[in-house]
C-alpha cells in the first residue's frame, strides 16, 4: 500500500481499525446479568484492515492517483467520511474481484448509504440496524430476544402479551420491549411483500400497524432503565422517532439491493 508515493507500514492500517473499534466503544454490551444476548451497534468496530483496503480499491475504479487519494483520507481522517463516500454501496454491488465485502462491511455501507438517502444522517442508528441486520439473518435469531433464549416469537400478538405479564422492570421486559421493535422493523421493512400477502390472504395487520408497534417497541426500550445503563436508550429513541422512515428505507434496501430481482405488484407501487 501507498500513501503519497511511499509505502504505509502496517502499524497506519493498525491505528485506522483501531479508529473504527473505538468509535463503536461502549454502545451496550453482549450479554445482560441473566446471559441473554443484545445486540450491538457495533459493525463498524468489526471491520478489519482489509476491509477498508477493499474499499480503497473499490472507489478508485482503477486509477492510481484515485486509489491513492481514498487510501490518503482513510488513513488521514479515519473511516467514517470515506465509508459515507458517494456511489461506495454501487461499486460494491458491482465489484468484480477475487476479494468480496465482508458481511459487516457489506451490511453497514448498504445500511448507512440507504439511511442517508432516505435523509437519516445518523452513523450510531446505522452501525446499531446493520448489526440488527447481520444478527436475525443467523437462522432463527429473528424469532428469539436473545441467541441463548428458548422461547421463540412468530407474531407481534404474542411478544406484546407476553409483556403483559412480565416483570416490566426486569430484563426479559427490557429485551422483549427490544425485540418488538427489532422484530416490527426486520419483518416489515426487508420483507414487506411477505407482510402484504398475509394481509389479504389471511386477514394479517397491514404495515402501519408494524410502524406503531415497532414505534412503541422502541420508545419503551428507552424508556427502561437498562438502556441507560448499557448506553443504548438513545439509539432506541431515534428508532422510534424516525420508525416509519426507517421502515420505508428498509423497503427500498429490500428492493434494491436484497432482492432486486423479484417482481411483485407491491414492490411496483412501491418504487413509482
Amino acid at each position: 500500500m501507498t500513501v503519497a508515493g511511499r509505502n504505509a507500514p502496517a502499524s497506519s492500517w493498525e491505528r485506522l481499525v483501531s479508529r473504527a473499534n473505538n468509535s463503536t466503544a461502549g454502545r451496550g454490551v453482549a450479554a445482560l446479568e441473566g446471559g441473554l444476548g443484545m445486540i450491538l451497534a457495533n459493525v463498524r468496530g468489526r471491520l478489519r484492515a482489509q476491509d477498508f483496503r477493499l474499499v480503497a480499491l473499490a472507489l478508485a475504479r482503477g486509477d492510481a492517483v484515485r486509489h491513492e487519494h481514498y487510501e490518503r483520507l482513510l488513513l488521514e481522517q479515519g473511516p467514517d467520511r470515506v465509508l459515507d463516500e458517494r456511489g461506495l454501496l454501487e461499486t460494491l454491488l458491482v465489484l468484480r474481484s477475487l476479494v468480496v465485502p465482508s458481511p459487516a462491511l457489506f451490511a453497514y455501507v448498504a445500511v448507512r448509504h440507504t439511511l442517508l438517502a432516505a435523509g437519516v444522517d445518523d452513523r450510531e442508528l446505522a452501525d446499531y440496524l446493520a448489526a440488527l441486520v447481520l444478527e436475525f439473518g443467523d437462522h432463527d435469531r429473528h424469532s428469539r430476544i436473545g441467541r441463548a433464549d428458548d422461547q421463540t416469537y412468530h407474531y407481534l400478538v404474542d411478544m406484546v402479551g407476553e409483556l403483559t405479564g412480565v416483570d416490566q422492570a426486569g430484563e426479559r421486559g427490557f429485551l422483549l420491549r427490544v425485540h418488538l421493535g427489532n422484530y416490527s422493523l426486520w419483518l416489515a421493512g426487508l420483507f414487506p411483500d411477505y407482510v402484504e400477502a398475509r394481509r389479504s390472504r389471511q386477514g394479517g395487520p397491514d404495515l402501519p400497524y408494524y410502524d406503531e408497534l415497532g414505534r412503541q417497541g422502541y420508545r419503551l426500550a428507552s424508556e427502561h432503565r437498562l438502556a441507560a445503563r448499557f448506553g443504548v436508550a438513545g439509539i432506541y429513541r431515534a428508532a422510534a422517532q424516525r420508525f416509519p422512515t426507517l421502515r420505508v428505507a428498509f423497503n427500498r434496501l429490500s428492493d434494491r439491493v436484497f432482492f432486486p430481482h423479484v417482481s411483485t405488484p407491491e414492490k411496483i407501487l412501491r418504487n413509482l
